[in-house]
């Protein structure tokens, strides 16, 4: 017999209240499922942000110096401020601004590098060489401290790539925060048409847990001894 106050409306365990909409079993079963996710998804997240703060406590201390020197030499060598703020979707499409060494003089065209025809003519005399390291990437250890970014994940897109922006929030990658590194990354970098780099941080969103993480953080450590993946 169902609780007092309950209607039966289905042999089973399926009962509702008086004046309530029913709920089918498989329903319920669906809502539990996503309420798991989000639990397990909650927890990924805590334990993701103490990896990021953990790695970047640990490295700040040794990445002072060559940043300092790096300074130096953008600020000796270029006319123009030591650091390049640009505009970044971060996580949920919203915008913040992320921090890098400049490597193009100022008045160099704000879009994707790759979409320059005449790219090399923008970038300063040691722009390329921070290009090759990823050297020019080091200050965005703030954008990590202040969660705008972590160590792995998708690179966040300019403002103005529409494109990647859309193609990103259609397969639900737009709801992962962006990272210094990530799948795309080590599989090509910006040899990669848009398509694709998009396929691989889907295929990151569905895979992504602390292992992989290790491993695409190994694998950015290979690309960036042998600077793979970099044509500008």
């Amino acid at each position: 017999m169902p609780p007092k106050g309950v209607n039966r409306i289905v042999s089973g365990s399926e009962y509702r209240l008086k004046g309530q909409t029913a709920i089918p079993y498989s329903g319920r079963r669906e809502l539990e499922k996503r309420a798991q996710a989000q639990r397990r998804g909650r927890i990924g997240d805590v334990a993701k942000r103490f990896f990021d703060l953990s790695l970047v406590l640990v490295a700040s201390p040794l990445l002072v110096l060559p940043m300092l020197l790096i300074a130096l030499a953008v600020k000796l060598t270029s006319k123009g401020p030591v650091l390049y703020w640009s505009d970044r979707v971060g996580r949920n499409n919203k915008i913040f601004r992320m921090p890098k060494f400049r490597s193009m003089r100022t008045d160099a065209p704000e879009v994707a590098t790759h979409l320059l025809s005449n790219s090399g003519t923008y970038l300063t005399s040691i722009g390329p060489f921070l290009r090759k390291a990823s050297l020019d990437e080091l200050p965005q250890i703030y954008s990590i401290l202040k969660g705008d970014l972590s160590v792995v994940g998708p690179r966040p897109a300019l403002h103005n790539q529409n494109d990647l922006v859309a193609l990103r929030t259609e397969c639900g990658v737009h709801a992962l925060i962006p990272g210094l590194t990530g799948w795309a990354q080590v599989n090509g970098r910006d040899d990669l048409p848009i398509p694709v780099k998009v396929q691989y941080d889907n295929e990151y969103l569905q895979k992504r847990t602390f292992l992989f993480d290790l491993r695409i953080l190994c694998l950015t450590f290979l690309r960036v001894i042998r600077r793979d993946g970099v044509t500008h």
